[in-house]
């Protein structure tokens, strides 16, 4: 088995592609030890003690080192970690083949609360993110999730490698910004949540 490895727009992610399915649903994002609980590949990741996020999206694995760690050390560690487990066909999840509420966005964290009769406009805004938007994130080793429309804004969280990537902003503000204000002309700003 052999596991590519590319870099992300931000310095301290890597991704790392083991040639097969990681989630066939959904996507998961793992923030300290304690969420990587429910994943024994994340805590695997978790217990080298250099890595501060782990993400899974369907085809690679994003890990993020703490700062000032040096990724030619910490990345023979990780390939190892993602061999074993792969190889080993081991589950990615405890208790459960693919359970546990993975499903990323979690719809039900909400920062606002949709603009009532909205409901055409938050579909558009959906699709949107859907066809053109989560998948130029994931090629980039992360996943956007939708958080809510009230009065012309969109609130959009940025996760894996691009929930700490110096230009997120940019990718929030110009990118998807852009991009959404020119398909649904509701859409005033994008807003990180």
């Amino acid at each position: 088995m052999y596991i590519e490895t590319e870099t992300t727009p931000n310095p301290a992610s890597l991704k790392f592609l083991p040639q097969q399915a990681v989630m066939t649903d959904g996507t998961r994002e793992f923030t300290s030890p304690e969420a990587a609980e429910a994943s024994p590949l994340a805590e695997a990741l978790f217990d080298t003690g250099e890595v501060v996020n782990v993400f899974f999206g369907s085809d690679f694995i994003s890990v993020t080192a703490a700062p000032g760690v040096d990724w030619s050390q910490l990345k023979p560690q990780v390939v190892s970690i993602l061999l074993d487990h792969f190889v080993s066909q081991a589950p990615l999840f405890a208790g459960s083949a693919m359970g546990n509420g993975i499903a990323v966005p979690a719809e039900d964290a909400m920062v606002v609360a949709d603009d009532p009769g909205s409901e055409d406009i938050v579909a558009q805004i959906h699709e949107l993110l859907e066809t053109r938007i989560r998948p130029a994130v994931a090629g980039d080793g992360g996943d956007i999730a939708y958080r809510g429309f009230r009065d012309g804004v969109v609130y959009l969280s940025m996760q894996g490698a691009c929930s700490g990537c110096p230009s997120s902003t940019a990718t929030l503000k110009h990118g998807i910004e852009g991009l959404l204000k020119h398909y649904v002309p509701e859409v005033t700003e994008v807003r990180a949540a």
